[in-house]
């Protein structure tokens, strides 16, 4: 097995490779090559810098880990897609580009759509898949009405109301995530424009519509095993999707983390970590 210069994740550098569709991806990967590569997918209006460095890094102790720009995002190129479906045609896309058939996938909230989308239109690329704070296409109380653009102009106080709850402990550790974001600003991902984070704000609401037919039919025809995160005071996707994903998900196991919020996974770190690596090495 080949190993990769171990840098971490915010010493990473940033490379850039062009699908067949034209976008030229921004991605970073780290870690041992040579097994199945974990791929990352982002939240809403995020970009590279976005993810919890923690976790990245611990993840990439022993295995190949790749964070990558949806395209219009950060320093990915190509418009933005409107819906779940596109954005997923185009991640396969990225995939293909780096020569990779079959991978892992965490995907955190809209990440998680995307997840659930490829593993269910593109079945062989993905093995197992970790998804956080999200929920099925059409689920619960998933309109997304409280979302507002504006919000981004103030983003640590965004965070943590969103990601953490009002309890002590809880603000106390979404502060020490924000500290651990801060990232040289020499080496940082470009910013998410507003244009690029409306277009992303309809494709999740899109995919939070409930379709006429059979409403979690999507689900039912997925198979790859999964392991399902999620916060018991989410503010974000509301926690009764967690337990449809793991009642209609052929084989799921679902973790619930307590006074957590949509950053469940970085409030617990060390045990969504001890989850991960067992779930992903088994």
């Amino acid at each position: 097995m080949s190993t990769s210069t171990m840098w971490t994740y915010f010493q990473t550098p940033t490379q850039i490779v062009r699908a067949s569709t034209g976008t030229d991806f921004a991605y970073r990967r780290m870690g041992d090559r040579g097994g199945i590569p974990l791929v990352l997918g982002n939240y809403f209006a995020a970009n590279m810098d976005d993810w919890d460095p923690l976790i990245v890094d611990r993840l990439a102790a022993d295995r190949d880990v790749i964070a990558f720009d949806y395209p219009g995002i950060g320093r990915s190129t190509g418009s933005t897609p409107a819906t779940v479906a596109e954005l997923a045609t185009e991640c396969v896309g990225f995939l293909a580009a780096l020569g990779l058939t079959t991978v892992d996938f965490l995907g955190f909230s809209l990440g998680g759509m995307i997840a659930q989308q490829i593993a269910s239109s593109h079945p062989e690329t993905i093995r197992r898949m970790i998804l956080c704070g999200t929920g099925p296409r059409g689920g619960l109380n998933m309109t997304f009405t409280e979302l507002s653009i504006a919000d981004l102009a103030d983003p640590e106080a965004l965070l943590l109301k969103s990601f953490f709850t009002p309890s002590d402990v809880s603000q106390a550790t979404g502060r020490s995530y924000l500290a651990r974001l801060d990232r040289p600003e020499a080496e940082r991902d470009w910013p998410v424009t507003r244009a690029a984070a409306e277009t992303q704000l309809a494709s999740i609401r899109e995919w939070g519509e409930i379709p006429i037919a059979d409403r979690y039919a999507m689900l039912k025809g997925i198979y790859q095993p999964t392991l399902i995160v999620h916060g018991t005071k989410d503010v974000v996707v509301d926690v009764a999707n967690a337990v449809v994903l793991a009642e209609n998900l052929s084989d799921a196991i679902l973790l619930m983390l307590p006074d957590a919020s949509h950053g469940a996974q970085s409030q617990y770190s060390d045990v969504f970590l001890a989850n991960a690596k067992l779930f992903l090495g088994s």
